[in-house]
């Protein structure tokens, strides 16, 4: 059956099928409807492995950072903060449960890792990838009590923004351990270099996890982030132009005040959220259909389009202190003062700096 030696050498594989790669404590694991292909060929096996060593180095230092930054800088410990920097730490840990063994896995060319690291490897993949879509969940909320209600909006405290956390790590794990205890299970997936949840299945045990799961980790987030979004850029949207109308009867340039300021620089803030979470639904959509068509028919899924899948999603945590380092006002200027070798390009200039932390500032007070 199963050789290390084989398994990291280029031979042929036209007469074989991907299940005579796998550990025989393995094999009770795998759904029959992998049996028809053969092993991939070992350089997309080494292409996999590779590419997730890059994504793995650069998520780890670049969410590393971000923790690094947001938790040392005095200006950036606010309530609001705390979601950001909950949000780095669940990409960072993402990561590091995900990447080590992927790559191991994909070298060896079949999970070697035995039952038990299967499960751990796949409920750390779930936990963290649902505490990364709720978290930015709350930030949007965030930003709509910022901008939408402004000062009617009832202000979030930093043991309110911990309680927060503490939900999203409670939600996420009843989502974790359910295939535990039956509900589904976890499994090998694509060419068994990482295990998922068992969406081949066709019984309806296993459909109705999926079908849920996606309802409260996908959907449910999605739609609630829609909303808050719809209204932050209609309310920025009427300031806009109630600003302009009013500098034009009064036949002045503009009317840019502190508060004005504030509010574009607050605006700016959700233009980072929006772009994270747009990231993060752009990366684990193909994931999701991956999962609809194993629910609903299987026939189209094949080893590789299945993995890349996978690695797609999990690369989502690479951007997000990408995104962050690009367009994060005052987490630019932090880093800026502590490791300058890694800004790109100017930070604002200090009037912008100055209002920038006079807006997070008065927002904290308020989200």
């Amino acid at each position: 059956m199963y050789s290390p030696q084989r398994g990291i050498h280029d031979y042929t594989t036209m007469n074989m099928s991907i299940i005579d790669r796998v550990p025989p404590d393995m094999v009770h694991l795998i759904d029959p409807h992998w049996y028809q292909y053969s092993p991939l060929p070992t350089i997309w096996n080494y292409a996999l492995g590779t590419v997730m060593v890059f994504l793995g180095i650069i998520a780890w230092c670049g969410n590393g950072v971000v923790v690094y930054i947001f938790s040392t800088t005095k200006s950036l410990r606010t309530p609001s903060n705390l979601l950001v920097l909950n949000l780095a730490f669940s990409d960072f840990m993402m990561m590091v449960t995900q990447s080590p063994p992927m790559i191991i896995n994909c070298f060896y060319e079949t999970w070697i890792l035995g039952p038990m690291m299967c499960d751990i490897y796949a409920m750390c993949g779930s936990f963290f990838g649902c505490t990364s879509i709720w978290t930015m969940c709350m930030i949007a909320f965030d930003r709509y009590n910022v901008i939408v209600k402004g000062l009617a909006g009832k202000p979030m405290t930093i043991p309110g923004a911990i309680l927060k956390i503490l939900f999203i790590y409670m939600f996420a794990t009843i989502w974790t351990l359910a295939p535990i205890f039956g509900w589904n299970r976890y499994v090998p997936e694509g060419n068994l270099s990482s295990c998922g949840t068992d969406f081949m299945n066709k019984s309806w045990t296993s459909k109705s996890y999926i079908l849920v799961y996606s309802c409260f980790v996908y959907y449910m987030p999605l739609f609630l982030i829609c909303y808050s979004y719809w209204f932050i850029i209609r309310t920025v949207a009427a300031h806009e132009k109630a600003m302009r109308l009013q500098a034009k009867k009064m036949n002045v340039a503009s009317l840019r005040s502190s508060e004005d300021a504030n509010k574009s620089a607050e605006a700016k803030l959700a233009k980072v959220a929006l772009v994270t979470i747009s990231l993060w639904f752009m990366a684990w959509t193909p994931y999701l259909v991956i999962n609809y068509i194993g629910v609903f028919g299987g026939a189209a899924l094949t080893p590789l389009g299945t993995i890349w899948g996978s690695l797609f999603a999990k690369a989502n945590a690479v951007y997000n202190p990408i995104v962050y380092g690009i367009s994060h006002p005052k987490y630019r200027a932090a880093l800026k003062a502590k490791l300058p070798m890694l800004v790109c390009g100017e930070t604002d200039n200090a009037q912008s700096d100055t209002a920038s932390q006079n807006t997070t500032a008065t927002a904290d007070g308020k989200a």
